[in-house]
């Protein structure tokens, strides 16, 4: 069976392409309108949107950058796991049934269209949308980047193209995504989420177990090892340390509020009442399939420390090189077409997200209405921001050799920063002001973007989105207290007050 490892996985990455194509082209013919490609038509069940949710947080950024950071820093990426059993409870509990009653009374097909409507201010509607626009391209960049890792990874290892390049990797994989989005939107991504959400979760199990007979010893020696090369790494902080973990905890359970990927998914369900029931499926899903974040990283850095497993070329290669290596090949390719699943339906989520800024929210916010022939448009809109953020992924990776689950963090510190006062406070609290959301959104903004860019380096290791998520929320409340208090509109109340 080993010599048809090489494959078995190359074929089943294949067969999976031809499958994104092929929902694509079925997708396609059930988008008729703006409503459908940006929000489904609004009829998703329980399971579609409670394993929509846990995949499109989990996806690259667990299954190839979770392995990676564990690689990298130890225990330290740990608490980004944890964070599940409140982070996706809180945001349910606060947002849930709301977003999705002012989704049906005011028809809104975005999460701006939202926010415009509780605040009454196109203005508050164009600053969500640069917010979101800007902060997927930390997402869409994690997407891309796993994608081509784990593409460059199989095509290697098969021997038939042993110099292949990442940038080949992002065009070919890329490519594939883009036709899948453009042709099916948000259909094309909702209806293979039952497909990749099981295979992602039993497959995530089934390597779980797996990494614990692959070293010497099992787990146990596995941690000794690490233990002895660096005893901070296998901590309860990793090498990271307690404040810098501590700031992740913080900023992925308090964030998890002012995902547009979460957020837009629950306005996308059927019926109100049934939102109660998707948190459940959200938990379960992400804690089994996040078994894999930690043991993929634990178990390659142990084997590669005793000498196992040559050193790795980066951190990010510890999942792929895992998988090719250690599993069994058949479940090795129902992984990796998991992996291309989840990362496909991912991206396509974030695809569709800024396309519905790019072409719905932001010329709504400034002349009023939306674009003539705007599913067109917005079909164009994604080809365009996938190519942006292809580049944006090379960029990152070339120019400072950023792992896929920083892009990631980053692109999750934006979101939570800019969009938890406006949306996870704002939808709760009646005294919030269209000013005090529109400056919370700019301050934020500006201080992620200084932090990354200058590559600023804050003490004891605390994440940058941490700072400018405390930063919004402190300029949010003092200008809601210090403004007047804001007219509501009457129907704007009444959900309120649900």
């Amino acid at each position: 069976m080993n010599e048809l490892r090489s494959p078995i996985i190359l074929g089943s990455v294949v067969l999976y392409m031809i499958l994104c194509i092929v929902v694509g082209l079925w997708a396609m013919r059930r988008t008729r309108s703006a409503k459908d490609f940006f929000m489904a038509g609004r009829e998703l069940g329980i399971m579609i949107t409670g394993i929509a949710i846990f995949s499109s947080t989990m996806s690259g950024f667990g299954f190839v950058g979770g392995p990676g950071l564990v690689y990298s820093l130890g225990m330290s990426s740990v608490w980004m796991v944890i964070t599940v059993s409140t982070s996706y409870a809180a945001a349910d509990f606060l947002l849930g049934k709301r977003l999705r009653l002012f989704a049906g009374a005011f028809d809104c097909i975005s999460l701006p269209d939202a926010v415009a409507a509780r605040y009454g201010s196109e203005v508050t509607r164009f600053l969500t949308a640069i917010a979101i626009l800007l902060g997927i391209l930390g997402y869409l960049a994690t997407q891309t980047l796993a994608m081509a890792t784990v593409l460059q990874s199989i095509l290697v290892g098969t021997g038939y193209f042993p110099e292949v390049s990442l940038i080949t990797c992002v065009v070919i994989s890329s490519s594939v995504l883009v036709f899948y989005c453009v042709t099916g939107g948000i259909l094309a991504s909702v209806y293979t989420d039952m497909f990749q959400g099981a295979v992602m979760v039993v497959g995530g199990f089934l390597v779980f177990l797996t990494t614990l007979y692959v070293f010497e010893g099992g787990a146990t020696a596995a941690v000794a090892t690490i233990l002895r090369d660096d005893a901070e790494a296998a901590g309860p902080w990793g090498t990271l340390g307690m404040i810098g973990c501590l700031s992740w905890y913080f900023m992925f359970t308090v964030g998890a509020a002012g995902q547009p990927q979460i957020l837009t998914k629950g306005m996308m369900i059927e019926r109100v009442q049934n939102y109660r029931w998707v948190p459940l499926v959200t938990v379960l899903g992400y804690t089994l399939t996040a078994l894999l974040w930690v043991s993929i990283g634990l178990v390659m850095r142990a084997l590669v420390l005793s000498g196992a497993h040559p050193e790795l070329a980066s951190a990010d290669a510890a999942a792929p090189a895992f998988l090719q290596q250690y599993a069994h090949p058949v479940l090795a390719g129902i992984v990796f077409a998991g992996l291309f699943a989840a990362i496909m339906s991912t991206a396509d989520s974030f695809l569709n997200i800024g396309a519905a800024a790019l072409v719905h929210d932001i010329p709504r916010a400034l002349t009023g209405r939306s674009l003539t022939h705007e599913l067109f448009w917005a079909r164009i809109g994604t080809v365009a921001i996938a190519a942006f953020a292809a580049l944006f992924a090379l960029y990152s990776y070339y120019a400072n050799a950023r792992l896929v689950a920083l892009l990631g963090a980053f692109g999750w510190g934006t979101f939570g920063a800019a969009l938890v006062p406006v949306i996870g406070i704002g939808f709760n609290w009646k005294r919030a002001t269209p000013l005090a959301a529109s400056v919370a959104i700019a301050i934020s903004l500006v201080l992620n973007f200084t932090i990354e860019v200058f590559d600023i380096r804050l003490p004891h290791n605390i994440h940058g989105g941490t700072v400018a998520l405390l930063a919004s929320m402190t300029i949010f409340f003092l200008i809601s207290f210090l403004s007047p208090p804001p007219v509501l509109d009457p129907d704007v109340e009444a959900l309120m007050e649900i």
